[in-house]
């Protein structure tokens, strides 16, 4: 199967990142993460954004996209994510496959598309949470512009992006095209499950960090 026809696929076949949250598509519901305190609540919200806007910080230059070139490790220091990479393929439904649920701290690339760093839009997918708590992207809704992921790679080079923007899109109503859809330079799209948890149901939307490359190591 071609990338295009992949990436047709995956629009086609709707939001597949962990759909149903934490509970995956063959387990029953989870429970919802447990808060920063520890104490009981209804449900885990990974993508909650601060009711105070931050300033909009200036535009980062993009630089010129490099050759391809796996993934090995994303790390991201403002949310304090350093996690190995593990490429992922499509299920016999032509969804994406998503990490282990039992390793809290791995990050999941789609391996028959585009390499972090290359030009296109390179798709990198994490749990918010799993039975033990918090996983590697709980925090990954509170990214925003101008923060950085810096994502090493086999050719010993780090491709750093810079965030562009992070959204929660309602999985009804989720943008395929926007996600997946190709680009002319080097851009990052991190995913994971955001809004409201249902234990029967899952979470109610995904958070999408949209990132450009901005340097390299």
């Amino acid at each position: 199967m071609t990338a295009g026809v992949v990436a047709l696929a995956l629009a086609a076949g709707g939001v597949w990142l962990v759909r149903d949250g934490t509970s995956g598509r063959d387990g029953p519901p989870l429970p919802a993460a447990p808060s920063a305190s520890a104490a009981p609540a209804p449900a885990a919200k990974p993508a909650a954004v601060p009711s105070a806007a931050a300033p909009t910080p200036p535009p980062v230059p993009e630089v010129p996209p490099l050759p391809a070139s796996a993934p090995t490790r994303i790390r991201i220091p403002s949310i304090k994510v350093d996690a190995p990479v593990t490429g992922l393929g499509l299920t016999a439904s032509h969804q994406l496959a998503t990490p282990p649920m039992d390793q809290r701290n791995l990050v999941g690339w789609y391996r028959d598309g585009t390499t972090p760093g290359a030009a296109g839009g390179a798709l990198v997918v994490g749990h918010a949470d799993n039975r033990s708590g918090p996983a590697v992207f709980y925090r990954l809704g509170l990214l925003r512009p101008g923060d950085t992921v810096e994502v090493a790679r086999k050719d010993r080079r780090t491709a750093v992006f810079t965030v562009d923007s992070v959204q929660v899109f309602p999985k009804k109503d989720f943008p395929d095209a926007l996600v997946y859809g190709s680009a002319a330079r080097a851009e990052l799209r991190l995913i994971t499950c955001g809004g409201k948890f249902d234990r029967h149901t899952g979470y109610e939307a995904n958070t999408v960090v949209f990132a450009h490359l901005s340097s390299v190591r």
